[in-house]
């Protein structure tokens, strides 16, 4: 018998690891790496560029077609349902391998007020500073000024923010923490190296807007992890990553053109 014909419990713990690992780094190609790569990419390009990084703009949640709302909203809710997709595959390798394991990284509704109770106190440790710390990076030029909503002022508005909020928080908890935890450690690697390369990743993936938003990510990342670890249930990040999205992007769309820091 060779070791391709050998059941997955007697092949050899090396070549198992290297499987987990493997499928991660397929996982985040189509996801959250991919974002990575290209958000280096873009903040080369705007050091390289004549306009200072403080004098430029990184607009989120933007309109495709604003001179016809309808299919703008079409294209809107295409985006976050499709963005939700690499969460599913990556719960859906979990389950394939575990049928508990969902359970286990606690994405369910099974402890639904002390989630919401944990997230909210979670968004409010991890917002206000981080707040601070954009204005900061903005007012020393190591950050460009986000737009949180490109959005026309339509009735749809508000709720497709509300949803890609939601959507943002799933795909980033879901992999980053839920996901990418488990595989990992199963892969036999540390928890030091586990939280710091998560949250690097985190962080990287930010990079588009600047220094300030990838320290920033970056100090959530590890925020995050230390809750999961603590917690053990991504149910109260998902509900902390939507609160802060939710009041980034639909505080930005009311106040935007009537308060002046933003």
């Amino acid at each position: 018998m060779n070791a391709a014909d050998r059941p997955l419990t007697e092949r050899p713990a090396r070549a198992t690891s290297r499987t987990q690992v493997i499928e991660t780094l397929l996982v985040l190609g189509v996801s959250l790496g991919s974002s990575a790569v290209y958000a280096v990419l873009a903040i080369i390009r705007r050091l390289t560029a004549s306009v200072p990084l403080s004098a430029q703009t990184s607009q989120l949640n933007t309109a495709v077609t604003p001179d016809r709302p309808w299919l703008d909203l079409a294209y809107q809710l295409a985006g976050i349902g499709f963005g939700v997709v690499p969460a599913l595959l990556a719960a859906y390798l979990l389950w394939r391998d575990d049928a508990a394991a969902l359970r286990r990284i606690g994405l369910d509704l099974h402890r639904p007020v002390s989630d919401l109770a944990r997230g909210a106190l979670l968004a409010a440790l991890i917002g206000i500073p981080g707040l601070g710390l954009y204005f900061a990076a903005r007012e020393l030029g190591l950050n460009t000024t986000v737009q949180a909503s490109g959005l026309n002022a339509v009735w749809w508005a508000v709720p497709v923010l509300v949803l890609a909020a939601v959507q943002n928080a799933v795909l980033e908890e879901v992999v980053m923490i839920g996901y990418l935890f488990t595989r990992w450690t199963q892969a036999g690697w540390s928890t030091t190296a586990i939280v710091l390369t998560s949250a690097l990743v985190r962080g990287s993936y930010h990079l588009y807007q600047g220094f300030g938003g990838f320290v920033g990510n970056v100090a959530m990342g590890l925020i995050v992890a230390v809750a999961y670890r603590r917690w053990g249930r991504v149910g109260p990040l998902i509900v902390a990553h939507t609160v802060l999205d939710v009041v980034a992007f639909v505080g930005y769309a009311l106040l935007a053109g009537r308060v002046g820091w933003l």
